[in-house]
């Protein structure tokens, strides 16, 4: 699976969080959704174009299931175009399973469950695709990749004042449960111990920013303060993309 995911049930239906990275993943999801439900998915909600939440999405159509397939169309373009940073290989079983997607591209869309409506919000930061999948009745949030708890995160495509306005703005009041793209689910204790993350990446990559000191070089001496606690490093070169991405968007407002 290689990503987090999970199940939202309703009387109606059952909503699947994310493609995951083979079919092989999606179907033992799909599997515990009809052991723990007795169905299987009627409905597909991906967070993003990155091949660990999208690529094994055909999985759930075993047997000759179609679970709704809700994507961005911008996810769902950049997928069957294979295009950076994740290009995957053509499959016929993968573009057969987003042919017909529903798009929540006007910013927002619900799904009735029975007796259980989900809501797929859009989001950027992460990536210009962004979707939270959120249920308020318990008040739960799958964030997909705008969070990772106790790991630090992949910036390849981020816009990072967006992906910390985007981790605010789907934060909540009320105890809930957040289940991130990667590590642990979290509460709202994990979330803020993230955002204080993001927030020393800031500023280390502005002052790299502002010395001219290039984003490799700039990573090469970075280290989060030992008050944050433990970042598990899912790729050593993300502390330098971190800072790639910083100083992009730092020149683009410069330019």
């Amino acid at each position: 699976t290689v990503a987090n995911g999970g199940l939202i049930a309703g009387r109606d239906g059952v909503l699947v969080v994310e493609g995951l990275m083979t079919p092989e993943g999606a179907r033992w999801l799909a599997g515990q959704s009809r052991a723990l439900t007795g169905r299987w998915p009627t409905h597909v909600a991906i967070t993003h174009y990155h091949a660990d939440h999208v690529a094994g999405v055909a999985g759930y159509r075993a047997d000759g299931a179609q679970p709704v397939v809700h994507a961005t169309g911008e996810t769902v373009d950049r997928v069957l175009a294979a295009l950076p940073p994740t290009p995957l290989p053509a499959d016929e079983a993968r573009r057969e399973a987003l042919a017909q997607v529903v798009a929540p591209d006007g910013g927002a869309a619900t799904i009735d469950l029975g007796g259980r409506r989900v809501r797929l919000v859009r989001r950027r930061g992460h990536t210009a695709s962004d979707v939270s999948v959120e249920v308020d009745d318990p008040s739960i949030v799958f964030t997909g990749d705008l969070v990772w708890n106790g790991m630090f995160p992949n910036y390849v495509d981020a816009a990072p004042t967006k992906l910390a306005a985007a981790v605010q703005a789907l934060r909540r009041s009320r105890t809930t449960t957040y289940v991130p793209g990667h590590g642990a689910v979290a509460v709202d204790a994990d979330v803020a111990r993230y955002l204080d993350m993001l927030g020393e990446v800031e500023r280390a990559a502005r002052a790299a920013y502002v010395r001219g000191t290039p984003p490799a070089a700039a990573a090469s001496a970075f280290a989060l303060p030992a008050s944050l606690g433990e970042w598990a490093m899912f790729n050593k070169v993300f502390f330098e993309r971190a800072f790639a991405a910083w100083a992009r968007e730092l020149g683009a407002g410069r330019g």
